[in-house]
């Protein structure tokens, strides 16, 4: 058994029931073998035994009353898992589905995610598994700052920078940082994703799907095609489905499908963003009501049958493993040449290996979706320099980074022997960051 091989089946029998941690780790660790092969000091140093093994877990119990006067309890999660590059940075998801073995393979992902947009933060995720839906903005607010009255002991501007996530919009995390600056009487950058009233960052809303569209623009152009006339699929309708939905409108493609959990609508003629944002981000409702509005579009009820739509591009932007490998088959049926990443870990390892077999372009999710994150740091940066910068100036420095991004993770597919191969490419890039930090740092 390989080197690579005895550390996965180590982190199984140490985590055991966290299947998408295991997925994770996995979906990494396998394409390090070259690296690996070169740089004998990784092993002799442990840094893969150390890179998979949180630094800290925390998991809390969260009380709060709910509008009838009864109490309600909840499990919140902070996962601080590598902070060799910078500090602990990552969002908080507040959904029913959510576990700690949810919340370490998304830590884990951050840790590469963040190395690649070249800024000192490190990885970490959280969140609970309380659900915001439903719920009235009174409810939010009592669980938010029950919430962050244990949290706020473990996080800090120069420690762990929470971000959101499901579940976690610019409401939610308005009402931790109010109880957050409550507590502990500092007014700091905590938080990312806040208000523009105090000291949020233009584009943070729209980063990650304009930083998605960004990225599979250049993945695209090596192969000579564009945005420009392309018939779009994407899953999901929150902020990372709709803003990557307004960046290839403006490109010149034509989205004709979008999701929820619940559903998904198809339009021929063309999503109506208007309408979306309206329903999602106004009102709150599910996407079935597009369908009342625009009557010539199609509601169909479960969500894996958006991937039978034919189109030349598919944007999984909802949640883990929503892409399986009957969808993969559909989509290569159809002639969709390329998938871009928009969530975490959207596709599953054997829909991953149906796009590389059949030649289809693929963005992974820890490259192609770091547009949010980096976004974030942006508004850390901002936030230390008591600054705010133009929509304009923000949205230049995320294309930047995006592409600097792309051309990394190419380049080093490259030089490791698996051009084209992008998922290789990017965890190689994202990992090498942080191994030389963590071996410059000594045993920690």
């Amino acid at each position: 058994m390989s080197y690579v091989q005895e550390v996965i089946q180590q982190v199984i029998s140490r985590n055991p029931g966290e299947p998408e941690f295991h997925q994770a780790v996995k979906e990494v660790l396998e394409t390090l073998e070259p690296v690996l092969q070169v740089r004998r000091d990784y092993q002799q140093a442990g840094i893969l035994e150390r890179i998979v093994e949180p630094e800290r877990q925390v998991i809390f119990r969260v009380p709060w009353v709910d509008d009838q006067g009864r109490v309600q309890v909840n499990r919140g999660f902070r996962v601080e898992f590598n902070s060799a590059i910078g500090p602990y940075k990552g969002g908080l998801r507040f959904h029913p589905s959510v576990n700690l073995g949810i919340i370490k393979f998304l830590g884990f992902e951050q840790i590469f995610k963040n190395s690649l947009t070249g800024t000192p933060i490190g990885g970490g995720k959280g969140g609970s598994d309380f659900d915001p839906k439903g719920k009235s903005d009174g409810e939010v607010m009592r669980f938010c700052q029950s919430f962050m009255t244990e949290l706020y002991r473990h996080i800090g501007a120069n420690t762990d920078v929470p971000a959101g996530d499901i579940g976690v919009g610019s409401r939610e995390i308005g009402y931790m940082f109010g109880q957050y600056k409550r507590i502990r009487n500092v007014f700091e950058g905590v938080l990312t994703g806040k208000g523009l009233t105090y000291g949020g960052s233009l584009v943070r809303k729209e980063a990650t799907g304009y930083g998605l569209v960004f990225f599979v623009n250049e993945m695209l152009a090596d192969r000579g095609r564009s945005f420009d006339g392309a018939t779009v699929v994407i899953s999901g309708s929150g902020n990372v489905a709709i803003y990557a939905a307004e960046k290839a409108m403006q490109l010149g493609a034509k989205v004709v499908a979008m999701s929820d959990s619940n559903g998904y609508v198809y339009d021929a003629e063309g999503i109506k963003l208007d309408t979306v944002k309206q329903l999602k981000e106004v009102e709150r409702k599910r996407i079935r009501e597009y369908v009342n509005i625009h009557p010539r579009a199609e509601y169909h009820e479960g969500c894996k049958g958006i991937w039978n739509i034919p189109c030349d591009i598919a944007l999984p932007c909802a949640t883990q493993n929503e892409l399986d490998v009957d969808g993969a088959r559909e989509l290569v049926k159809n002639g969709c040449i390329a998938v871009g990443e928009g969530a975490n870990m959207p596709s599953t390892p054997e829909a991953i290996e149906v796009f590389k077999t059949n030649g289809v372009l693929f963005a992974p999710a820890k490259a192609a979706n770091a547009g949010g994150v980096a976004t974030s740091s942006l508004e850390m940066s901002q936030n230390s320099m008591r600054l705010s910068w133009s929509f304009e100036e923000v949205e230049s420095k995320l294309r930047d980074i995006m592409i600097n991004i792309y051309r990394n993770v190419r380049e080093t597919a490259r030089e490791y022997g698996c051009e084209g191969d992008l998922l290789a490419g990017a965890n190689i890039a994202g990992f090498i960051k942080v191994a030389d930090a963590m071996l410059a740092q000594g045993v920690v």
